[in-house]
């Protein structure tokens, strides 16, 4: 007989690469991760509100 595959195995295994490369892509695309966009989202917000003299809470 030839080698056993396990086909669940190799669905996960395809199913994680495309996910990686959607990732991958949609950094190329936005030059930043979803997580730093995030993080800048909430620095902005943060400057905001000490320049409207509002207390910080996050």
């Amino acid at each position: 007989m030839g080698e056993v595959v396990n086909l669940n195995r190799v669905r996960k295994d395809r199913a994680r690469a495309e996910k990686k490369a959607d990732a991958a892509a949609n950094r190329g695309a936005h030059g930043r991760s979803k997580a730093e966009r995030t993080k800048t989202a909430k620095e902005r917000a943060a400057a905001d509100r000490l320049l409207d003299g509002s207390k910080l809470e996050d």
